[in-house]
């Protein structure tokens, strides 16, 4: 789903609609992929930037048409015009900000009722703040809605890949397909703290053997 005068390509490409709260680190995200940040295309009358973002697989080349909101999101949803024709999702929220995950559930519902059964992945961004507000075992809201999760830093390049490795595998009904080169990415602005990243990681692992709270919405300590 290109925009009116953006180059169309002669291989598969999808368009992925990106979703969560402002401020959460949402373009970010998408203009660490060079490429992407270069051939993005502003369309005023939704509101929305379209990046561009092509990956090397071993089956060919894949576009993610990656639909990145103007901000809008910051006067309450967005309009059917920019889930319309949606064909992957990423949710992305803070883990330094609760509020960014009280509102996932919102962000899905609103997603799901235009865009029915398509792969999603939730993202927790900002891995690389050492004050994380939302801690890897109260990340729940993926197991009850059977979404992938992973936890991202957008600034330092952390775990860029995997959402959309996830996403094509899904797409392209091959569980073994695999990135065979990686994108040209902006240089990482920070540093993560793998040692600490890789404890959230486990805890994460942990966390998922444990039953699931009763309530829907998810408690914070």
């Amino acid at each position: 789903m290109a925009l009116p005068g953006q180059q169309v390509v002669d291989y598969p490409s999808f368009k992925l609609v990106l979703v969560g709260d402002g401020g959460t680190g949402k373009t970010t995200f998408v203009k660490r992929h060079l490429t992407g940040e270069f051939e993005k295309k502003y369309e005023p009358t939704i509101g929305v930037e379209v990046h561009p973002l092509d990956f090397f697989t071993n089956c060919g080349k894949i576009r993610f048409y990656c639909w990145d909101t103007a901000g809008q999101e910051k006067f309450g949803g967005l309009r059917d015009g920019y889930y319309i024709h949606g064909q992957c999702a990423i949710i992305m929220f803070d883990v330094t900000a609760r509020l960014t995950y009280k509102n996932v559930p919102t962000w899905h519902r609103d997603l799901c009722r235009v865009c029915e059964n398509i792969p999603i992945v939730l993202c927790g961004n900002k891995v690389d703040v050492k004050n994380r507000q939302v801690k890897a075992k109260q990340v729940t809201f993926h197991r009850k809605k059977n979404l992938q999760y992973y936890e991202i830093s957008a600034k330092s390049n952390y775990n860029f890949e995997k959402p959309f490795l996830y996403l094509a595998r899904k797409l392209a009904g091959d569980p073994n397909l695999h990135f065979v080169e990686s994108p040209a990415l902006a240089p990482p602005e920070v540093q993560i703290d793998l040692a600490l990243q890789q404890q959230h990681e486990a805890d994460l692992i942990a966390a998922a053997s444990q039953p699931l709270p009763d309530d829907d919405d998810d408690a914070f300590e």
